[in-house]
């Protein structure tokens, strides 16, 4: 009575497997320790890989204050611009914080890389000259850093993608399907005893385990009696 169910079940617990093998293989491919995989024990919060912490712990706080002169150097950003910037770079793998982001910009400021003017309640960056010749300086190195970030981004969304269509395959597989060949109120009696069966067997007491299955019994024997000598047919889960 719970083989529908059980079915979905399984499916679901191979496919979750599989992800955390994936999330651990790319996580060791790209230089970390494996990624314990995407937040929540569901297939829809991809947005959340691993946690961007999880990532950021890759970037030291001197590659952090390179990408954001990286990008201030393209044209004048506030913070929140900067962050957006970083994380389509970076195919939505990495969004800094404003908790990290802030202090990376006091520095540059403070370096002399970057000037600010206050914009209502925001600030808007500027580099300097001092700020284009650290960054040509470093150049290479800056450009290394997104351009790995950036692959790992296009790792994550291809990956993303295919447990998302394997998730549609899965309900696609075991939902419901109404029965060929056969009126409509067939199907719609077998839905409301399917409704019936699921609602009745979550009583735990054996008494009524116990009649709900001969309930059962009784009723696919009256079942065989009016459709005659049963034929093979292909399983049809009710």
């Amino acid at each position: 009575m719970h083989h529908f169910d059980d079915k979905f079940d399984e499916a679901q617990a191979r496919l979750h497997r599989a992800q955390h093998r994936a999330w651990h293989a790319m996580g060791r491919r790209f230089g970390g320790g494996g990624w314990g995989g995407p937040r929540g024990g569901g297939f829809g919060d991809w947005g959340g890989f691993g946690d961007s912490l999880r990532i950021g712990r890759m970037i030291a706080s001197g590659d952090l204050r390179l990408i954001a002169l990286y990008f201030i150097d393209q044209q004048p950003r506030h913070g929140y611009d900067l962050i957006k910037a970083i994380e389509e770079k970076t195919a939505g793998i990495y969004s800094p914080s404003p908790g990290v982001v802030y202090p990376a910009l006091t520095f540059l400021e403070e370096a002399g890389y970057v000037t600010s003017v206050a914009e209502g309640n925001k600030r808007l960056y500027t580099i300097t000259e001092e700020g284009k010749t650290h960054l040509r300086d470093n150049r290479e190195a800056v450009e290394g850093t997104l351009a790995h970030l950036g692959r790992i981004g296009e790792q994550v969304n291809k990956m993303r993608n295919y447990w998302q269509d394997a998730e549609v395959n899965i309900h696609a597989s075991t939902r419901d399907r109404d029965m060929d060949d056969v009126p409509p109120e067939v199907n719609e009696a077998r839905k409301h005893l399917k409704q019936a069966i699921k609602a009745a067997a979550k009583n735990p007491d054996p008494i009524a385990q116990r009649r709900l299955a001969d309930i059962l019994r009784r009723a696919a024997e009256e079942i065989e009696r009016t459709g005659g000598a049963p034929r093979p047919e292909p399983e049809i889960d009710i």
